[in-house]
């Protein structure tokens, strides 16, 4: 038995099927480790093949892959060095587990597997995996360790089961996707509770980086037992820190370490934005990204979101001019591309517009000219964009922010049309508050310009799309804080009419917004991704039906 142990956390990115590159990882973590004088190393959940796989584990290659790697760690951990607590996927009885290996003195010592599976929101566990027993500790170094993943802290059976069975401590290990103001619920509102229920010291090791939709912020901590935070780790970084343990008269103690000042909001939706991109970018191997730079916010922000992800060269920003662009949005568009850095080009869309109007002639004839051509002008950007593409292999990013997609104000292949968006579940007043917020701070993962991004001109003048003479978006949307406002309500929080009208916004208001939601829905099955932030992003967490004829007023 020993009354010490050093255990190093170990909050590190990985990549989805990439089970040899994320081994080699891990063994190379564990010898910093050692070096460090580590016991233990602990990695997040499933860190040997990447969170969430998906439908990966429903191939029995990978499934095999992944055990012939996890016995190639176990033997490395032959050499005397720390032991590795590694994430996978086990098949038990013939049936598929989310679950935890103890790696120690060359071989796999112990394997716990996941009890509470998550079937809510971005999660669909019970559809891959079998739930696995309440779980028992297992004995490291004459210590007896709980092993509840992720999920498992979130409700109170799994961690009053191992702390009856002789748990003296709790190591969590888990995959934990960013969502606003979760840092403080994952400490305050789950880990202190089940520290100071069960009076165990817990720490809670959490993946970083982005992976499609997803983006996970680190932020790895120890509790100890009375509830005090004993280690706070960076987020949106990767880092490892060995943490030191004591037994006490009253129980394993961890020692107290450093305290990381964890990112404010509206930093933490950009960091957001910025980590997922650049792994988006970089692990599907697209050289850089190329977007419409137009002179408006949306689109300015983006172009920093990509600069601060992968840095200025790898940006490429494009005017893309009609008749009905204004000479402030040149000046505008120009001065953010040279403040940010990147490359500038500027392509007119006039001869494109006026041979369409020529084509289509005889076809309109007998027909008002209305929002058919504005959307014609949309879709020559777009696909002018994706030949730029296609042509010399940067990522078409897209622009629209959520309160427009919400209510179908997005032309599809037009302005819809790429690879990938920053702002997909960013309101229009979050895009105000991080333009804001960016051309004043340089978040410490940016590889952008350390002071302003885009001209103040561009924050403060009234949104429009230019695709008619003196357009502004409220000649067809409320004010965007009323129109956030009621999204709020009927997105975030499923609210209907009648209560958004009890809270004093204005009915025929309401109808209508719900209309154009419910409308939208096929444009917005058809959009690219985009970094989930709050709650109730379009895709994972809000799934509704394209026909629908179901209204709340």
């Amino acid at each position: 038995m020993v009354d010490t142990l050093s255990i190093t956390l170990a909050q590190l990115n990985q990549s989805v099927g990439d089970i040899a590159g994320n081994a080699a990882a891990m063994l190379a973590a564990r010898e910093r480790s050692r070096a460090a004088g580590a016991d233990l190393i602990v990695f997040p959940e499933m860190q040997l093949i990447g969170y969430p796989p998906e439908d990966l584990v429903l191939k029995p290659a990978l499934i095999e892959r992944a055990a012939d790697q996890l016995e190639t760690l176990a033997q490395a951990t032959a050499d005397g060095g720390p032991a590795m607590l590694v994430g996978s996927v086990f098949v038990v009885d013939g049936n598929l587990h989310n679950g935890v290996a103890l790696l120690d003195q060359g071989k796999i010592a112990a394997i716990r597997l996941k009890h509470e599976l998550p079937n809510y929101g971005t999660f669909d566990e019970m559809r891959l995996f079998q739930s696995g027993p309440l779980p028992e500790p297992v004995v490291f170094r004459g210590v007896m360790i709980g092993l509840p993943i992720c999920e498992d802290i979130w409700h109170p059976d799994v961690c009053r089961h191992l702390a009856e069975f002789g748990a003296e401590l709790l190591l969590c290990v888990n995959g934990s996707p960013y969502e606003i103001d979760k840092d403080t619920l994952r400490i305050d509102g789950v880990a202190k509770r089940r520290a100071v229920d069960n009076n165990l010291p817990l720490a809670y090791v959490n993946r970083v980086g982005g992976q499609d939709e997803l983006v996970f912020d680190g932020a790895s901590f120890v509790i100890n037992g009375d509830g005090t935070l004993a280690v706070q780790m960076k987020d949106w970084e990767e880092q490892e820190v060995t943490t030191r343990w004591t037994r006490t008269a009253t129980g394993w103690r961890c020692d107290a370490g450093e305290i990381a000042p964890l990112a404010d909001h509206p930093e933490d939706i950009y960091c957001a934005m910025v980590l997922a991109l650049r792994d988006y970018v970089d692990r599907n191997r697209f050289p850089g990204v190329v977007l419409g730079l137009s002179g408006g916010i949306d689109s300015a922000i983006c172009a920093a979101i990509a600069a601060d992800a992968l840095g200025p060269d790898r940006v490429w920003c494009v005017m893309l001019p009609s008749r009905y662009t204004s000479q402030l949005s040149l000046d505008l568009a120009t001065e953010c591309a040279q403040m940010i850095g990147c490359r500038y080009d500027t392509i007119p869309i006039s001869p494109a517009v006026e041979a369409f109007d020529t084509m289509l002639a005889g076809s309109f004839a007998d027909r008002a000219v209305d929002l058919t051509e504005e959307n014609i002008q949309s879709r020559i950007r777009g696909v002018t964009l994706m030949a730029l593409s296609n042509k010399f292999g940067p990522m078409l990013l897209t622009t629209g922010n959520k309160s427009e997609m919400s209510v179908g104000y997005a032309t599809i292949y037009g302005d819809m049309a790429g690879g990938y968006n920053p702002l997909k579940d960013a309101y229009k007043m979050t895009v105000f508050a991080i333009s804001e917020w960016r051309n004043k701070h340089k978040p410490r993962i940016g590889l952008g310009p350390d002071g302003p991004v885009m001209p103040e001109g561009i924050i403060t003048r009234p949104p429009s799309a230019e695709l008619r003479p003196d357009q502004k978006d409220e000649d067809s949307l409320p004010p965007y804080p009323v129109l956030d406002g009621i999204l709020h309500g009927l997105v975030e929080h499923e609210k209907s009419v009648d209560q958004l009208v009890s809270e004093g916004f204005e009915r025929d208001t309401v109808i209508r917004i719900e209309r154009l939601l419910y409308l939208s829905e096929y444009k917005r099955r058809q959009a690219p991704p985009g970094v989930k932030l709050g709650t109730r992003n379009f895709g994972r967490d809000r799934r509704y039906p394209i026909t629908n004829a179901f209204r709340s007023a």
